[in-house]
C-alpha cells in the first residue's frame, strides 16, 4: 500500500466560490468543489467505484501489477472496462488510469445534481464550471514549477487534466520528468496518457520525440512536459503565468 502523502498543494486551490471539501476512502483522497455540500454523495460514488475494482481484484490479481495492457474483459464492472480500454490505447497497465477513471465517475455522478463540479485526486481533475479555470503545474524541484498554468476554457468542459511525475509523488513512472500534464475530455485516459508520455522521457532531450509520439493520441486535447529547467508543449492548451 502506497504510504498517505499529505496533499499541501491543496492550500493553493482556490474553490471558485464553490463549497469545497474532502472525501478520503483508503487510499481514495478526494478534494471536491461543488455547488452544495455533496460530501455523503461523493462518499457512495468512491465506495462504489472501489467495488467494482476491487471485486474484480480479488479475481484478477493481475489486474493490479500489470505494467502493459490486458485484453478486453466483456465480463468486467464498467469502470474495470474502462481502465483497460483506456490504458491499451497507450499501452500502459490498467492502474496507470485509476486515478482519473475514479475523477471523472465521481465527478459525473455529482453533475446530476450540481451544475459545476471540480474533482481532484492525486492531481488528476475532472471540472465543469461557469467560468475558465486555470491549473498550476507543480514540477517539483524544476525552477519552473508553480509559475505557469494551464487555463482551461469553458468550451473544454466537461473535461479533465491528469498528470504523472518521474520525480514527484507516488505516481509509477519509468521516466524523469518532473510533470506531465495532459488535457482530454477523459480523464482515465489523460492519466494513461500522461503514464505513458512521462515513461518516455529519460531526460530534456526527449521532449520534442515524447511531444510528437503524443500528438497522435486521438481523443488528447494537448499537453506539457517539463524536465528540469526545459518545458515543452503542444495541441490545444493555453499556457498562462500564475
Amino acid at each position: 500500500m502506497t504510504p498517505y502523502q499529505e496533499r499541501t498543494y491543496r492550500s493553493q486551490v482556490s474553490g471558485s466560490g464553490l463549497a469545497c471539501f474532502r472525501v478520503v476512502v483508503k487510499e481514495t483522497d478526494l478534494w471536491v468543489g461543488a455547488e452544495q455540500d455533496l460530501e455523503r454523495e461523493t462518499r457512495d460514488l468512491v465506495y462504489d467505484a472501489r467495488h467494482q475494482i476491487e471485486r474484480y481484484v480479488e479475481s484478477h490479481p493481475e489486474f493490479v501489477t500489470a505494467l502493459s495492457p490486458l485484453p478486453e474483459d466483456p465480463f468486467a464492472p464498467p469502470i474495470v472496462k474502462e481502465m483497460i480500454r483506456v490504458s491499451a490505447r497507450v499501452d500502459v497497465g490498467p492502474m496507470a488510469s485509476v486515478a482519473g477513471v475514479i475523477a471523472q465517475y465521481v465527478g459525473e455522478g455529482l453533475l446530476r445534481v450540481s451544475d459545476q463540479v471540480i474533482v481532484e485526486n492525486g492531481g488528476d481533475i475532472f471540472m465543469k464550471a461557469h467560468r475558465p479555470l486555470t491549473v498550476s503545474a507543480f514540477a517539483g524541484a524544476s525552477i519552473l514549477s508553480g509559475r505557469f498554468g494551464i487555463r482551461v476554457p469553458v468550451r473544454q468542459m466537461p473535461g479533465a487534466i491528469c498528470s504523472s511525475s518521474g520525480t514527484v509523488g507516488h505516481s509509477l513512472s519509468r521516466g524523469v520528468a518532473d510533470v506531465v500534464c495532459i488535457l482530454s475530455p477523459s480523464a482515465g485516459l489523460a492519466d494513461a496518457s500522461a503514464t505513458a508520455l512521462g515513461n518516455r522521457i529519460k531526460g530534456p532531450g526527449d521532449l520534442e520525440q515524447a511531444g510528437n509520439w503524443a500528438k497522435g493520441i486521438e481523443g488528447v486535447w494537448g499537453g506539457l512536459m517539463v524536465a528540469g529547467d526545459h518545458m515543452a508543449g503542444w495541441g490545444d492548451i493555453e499556457l498562462v503565468s500564475v
